[in-house]
């Protein structure tokens, strides 16, 4: 196979700069949504409590797993 040439890997190293854009705003909004959700406004305690622990594990797992299923169903559809 024939090296590739400086276009095509300019275009590879566009798409892993979008990647990583897409990777970090998905990790950013988790971040968010599952801190909002679980940690309270008033912080009492430096450490999370074990009740704010259990719910952000949750948030994240079923975050992911509701990502994947959406990449999931977009990678089934074909367009027409």
């Amino acid at each position: 196979m024939a090296a590739a040439s400086d276009m095509e890997k300019e275009q590879i190293f566009a798409m892993a700069e979008k990647e990583m854009e897409y990777r970090v705003e998905m990790f950013n909004k988790l971040t968010h949504t599952c801190f909002n959700k679980c940690v309270e406004n008033k912080y009492k305690d430096s450490e999370l409590n074990m009740g704010e622990n259990s719910c952000i594990d949750k948030c994240v797992s079923k975050y992911w797993q509701v990502t994947n299923l959406v990449g999931q169903l977009l990678g089934n559809t074909r367009p027409m």
